[in-house]
């Protein structure tokens, strides 16, 4: 009985500080690409479409939500449209958009729009504003406060913009 109360209690304090979608769901939820504007705590398993906000892990083919906090896990995308908390793994592309997001994008095709702080690891690693670490083949930031280790390493506003296999910003 305890433990009902508890779960309760905790999809409560879930709910009430989501607020951004109309419905929450819980905990586990298919989509088969629909878009919806939920919240979704838990599992998410998806085979496409988009939804508001993911706290846990979403796994599946194609994985798209506005913000992020968890594990993303899909074999062919991961995108987030705002900001991530978490780590984004796929076999394909990862995209986190506007907001400022922490953690860690492997996949072939990493891209980062914003501020970037975490890792990167894949064959192409591009952001805009990073403190961390990108390898890769091609690595690519407009201003890095981190490490690059790949063949082509690019840092836009730094004295030394390009250095194969090691490039250090400040």
């Amino acid at each position: 009985m305890k433990k009902v109360l508890v779960g309760c209690m905790l999809a409560l304090v879930f709910a009430f500080g989501a607020g951004a979608a109309e419905e929450v769901r819980w905990p586990v939820w298919f989509s088969w690409g629909d878009d919806r504007d939920i919240d979704i705590i838990g599992l998410r398993m998806s085979a496409g479409g988009r939804c508001e906000q993911v706290t846990g892990i979403d796994l599946g083919l194609i994985g798209r939500s506005r913000y992020f906090n968890g594990i993303q896990f899909n074999l062919c995308r991961c995108e987030v449209e705002d900001a991530l908390a978490g780590w984004q793994i796929s076999l394909g592309y990862n995209s986190v958009g506007m907001g400022h997001s922490v953690g860690l994008q492997v996949g072939l095709w990493n891209e980062a729009e914003t501020t970037f702080d975490g890792f990167q690891v894949g064959l192409v690693n591009l952001t805009s504003y990073a403190r961390g670490f990108q390898v890769g083949l091609i690595n690519r930031a407009d201003d890095l406060h981190g490490f690059q280790v790949g063949l082509v390493n690019v840092i836009r506003n730094s004295t030394v913009q390009f250095c194969p296999i090691v490039n250090i910003g400040f």
